[in-house]
């Protein structure tokens, strides 16, 4: 059984719309429709009239359609209608052509084409790619804003961590709603007997005593809107160890959170205990020498190390001395030493000569801080002996082969007054090099290993072209 609307597609008498009907409706179902013949030549088009952006296009008609064809599109068109004059044209194909028009006005369109029972007529019926076109362009602008807001959500996410497990103290956030554990680091895990990564997610009221969730978040809430800054005391139910709460309260998405900084005195103390026998065995039976002065460098402590290597029988046979009376050039060393690590906070490398108790001398490197811990702000050394050494330092090295070499060369042709002249000044440039080297830089100190005054050694430096440089 056939409806009437089957009859009016299957009927074959003719065609049962209208032309002037014809017309309105494949200017309304395409954005551009045109006839065109095998050559291209284009015979009449229709511009869809609720698509204004196109403009009008009635210039078009009676020419070539290659001359508003961008060259990319050109060779597609071109294959296209090779097909068409063979009798291959499939219907079913859709092109996509960039059409250029004035010079700056290009839009991109895509075709089907129709055969229209004409001999070289074909209808091609388009539309219009730059809604499409635009809508790609904002999601792949969206895609580069997401990826970009992905890095930095990542990028603060890894500083988030950084901080938290760097911090000393520990830390536990705490959703407010549920009462459980969002994060908190390693040191908190230590306190409750636990890892961190096994609490996330559990009720924090479940490490202490004494206390149901309601209770406890009540408690928790008032501590961290009070106006005292009295903590919560609490006991933890694993190890029974009283603990001291700070909590902090704040929002996040909407979220109220707790952020509970937790002071264990127990643990404090012990990991303190532990800390100080682990630096006194290192003090004691390190291989290095170590020294140990007030502010004036007088010898507080040594160990072992030191006393061996400035054959010393007894600590208290160096206590109370000045570290000067050891070094080889006594007070001058000293003071390089002090204003040095007064300067940066510690000293790296200051090599010296190190003066035993029966007059052995032995090259040593010596590192300095500054104890600002303590309460006279003393000095630490850590000296090291430099005896075996295979570094050979320029600055402490008198004049080698090469200048030797040099000197003789110029027997015969230079008097002996300006050999010994220009010998002294590579002597005297050398001596002042290795003194700036040694003091780093310090002039006032520089001056004083040489025996020179402050403005005898500008003058020298200015001789030498090492004013610059130096500073």
């Amino acid at each position: 059984m056939s409806t009437p609307l089957a009859d009016f597609w299957a009927d074959q008498t003719g065609l049962r719309i209208k032309p002037e009907y014809l017309v309105e409706i494949l200017s309304v179902a395409a954005d551009i429709a045109m006839v065109i013949d095998s050559t291209g030549q284009i015979r009449t088009v229709i511009v869809n009239p609720l698509n204004p952006s196109i403009g009008s296009l009635e210039h078009w008609e009676k020419r070539n359609l290659r001359t508003f064809v961008a060259e990319d599109s050109v060779e597609k068109l071109n294959d296209k209608l090779g097909r068409m004059r063979r009798g291959q044209l499939d219907t079913t194909e859709l092109v996509e052509i960039n059409h250029s028009d004035n010079a700056t006005w290009e839009f991109p369109i895509r075709y089907s084409f129709h055969p229209t029972g004409y001999e070289d007529c074909i209808l091609m019926l388009g539309r219009d790619l730059r809604p499409i076109a635009e809508l790609q362009q904002r999601l792949v602008k969206a895609q580069l804003a997401m990826e970009k807001n992905y890095e930095t959500h990542r990028d603060y996410i890894t500083r988030y961590r950084v901080v938290l497990e760097a911090a000393r103290e520990p830390l536990v956030l705490m959703d407010v709603a549920s009462g459980r554990i969002i994060d908190m680091n390693g040191a908190a895990g230590l306190v409750f007997g636990e890892k961190a990564e096994d609490l996330v997610g559990t009720a924090l009221d479940r490490e202490f005593s004494g206390m149901s969730r309601s209770e406890f978040i009540e408690t928790m809430t008032n501590a961290a809107t009070s106006d005292s800054d009295s903590p919560v005391r609490l006991e933890t139910r694993r190890r029974r160890r009283e603990v001291s709460i700070f909590p902090i309260l704040f929002r996040a998405a909407g979220e109220k959170i707790l952020l509970c900084r937790i002071e264990d005195s127990d643990y404090l103390r012990a990991v303190s205990e532990e800390l100080v026998d682990v630096l006194g065995h290192l003090f004691s039976a390190g291989v290095e020498a170590v020294v140990i002065t007030d502010n004036r460098g007088r010898i507080k402590y040594t160990n072992d190390s030191f006393l061996d290597l400035a054959d010393i029988g007894m600590n208290s046979d160096v206590k109370g001395r000045s570290m000067a009376e050891f070094l080889s050039r006594g007070s001058v060393d000293l003071k390089v030493l002090i204003d040095g690590t007064l300067q940066s906070g510690r000293l790296k490398l200051y090599a010296t000569t190190l003066k035993g108790a029966y007059g052995t001398k032995i090259p040593i490197e010596i590192s300095a801080t500054h104890l600002t811990g303590t309460s006279d702000r003393g000095f630490g050394l850590v000296i090291r002996d430099a005896s075996r050494s295979d570094l050979v330092r320029d600055q402490a090295s008198p004049v080698g082969e090469n200048a030797t070499r040099s000197v003789v060369d110029l027997i015969g042709t230079t008097p002996l007054k300006e050999i010994i002249a220009s010998t002294a000044d590579v002597v005297e440039k050398l001596c002042i090099e290795a003194a700036i080297e040694l003091t780093s830089n310090n002039r006032v100190a520089a001056a004083e290993m040489l025996g020179l005054s402050r403005q005898s050694l500008y003058v020298k430096l200015r001789k030498h072209g090492m004013i610059g440089k130096e500073s």
